[in-house]
């Protein structure tokens, strides 16, 4: 696992100075206003897991409280640039979604977006999330993921074909399942653009 992580670390450092332009076109034509819809339901202690270069950043409120982990320190020094610009004090952290060095029950939202395609271990990383989420807690998720038929599904088993072997990057999971595995209710599921673009708001129950 340490090995696998560190060829993933190499990789996005290698992508981090292109990222936001490789992701321009998808932010217009596929994921719609996910990144506005994720982040104003953000509320309390928040926690983004794999922030990436912070795509989401502007999308928060002023007064936000906000702590973030990304695996490439060159991804997460063009979103410390990025939070300067913005005026935004946010606690930006080195670290790995599949194992977050944040205590049990300690936050009130946790964000991921068009992230966990790219980690490992994807249902561990939902289990951690899961477990840092105060009872009541909201856990806020987007991603692209299987196709809602199976010529999409077919069409993204291809491209994994190379995705996967050069950066982990996977198109036909479902991390939606995990979260009901893990016991959250889904407040709220959208998919659109043949179902590949999947957003929900899912609540830890407070026992």
């Amino acid at each position: 696992m340490v090995e696998r992580n560190e060829k993933l670390r190499r990789y996005w450092n290698k992508q981090a100075p292109s990222y936001d332009r490789s992701m321009g076109f998808m932010e217009r034509h596929l994921f719609r206003d996910t990144r506005e819809w994720i982040c104003r339901q953000a509320t309390g202690d928040i926690l983004e897991v794999a922030i990436g270069t912070g795509l989401n950043l502007p999308h928060y409120a002023e007064d936000v409280r906000l702590a973030a982990v990304e695996q490439s320190p060159e991804m997460l020094a063009i979103g410390q640039q990025r939070a300067e610009k913005l005026g935004m004090a946010v606690d930006l952290r080195i670290g790995d979604a599949q194992a977050l060095n944040f205590p049990d029950a300690s936050l009130d939202t946790v964000v991921c977006t068009f992230s966990l395609c790219a980690i490992p271990d994807d249902h561990r990383a939902v289990r951690e999330m899961i477990r840092v989420l105060r009872p009541g807690g909201l856990l806020l998720l987007a991603d692209h993921v299987a196709g809602a038929h199976w010529p999409t599904r077919a069409a993204q088993w291809s491209i994994e074909r190379i995705t996967i072997p050069l950066g982990e990057e996977h198109f036909r999971r479902r991390p939606i399942r995990h979260v009901q595995a893990g016991g959250l209710v889904i407040e709220h599921h959208e998919r659109f653009n043949l179902g590949i673009i999947e957003r929900l708001a899912a609540r830890k129950p407070v026992h």
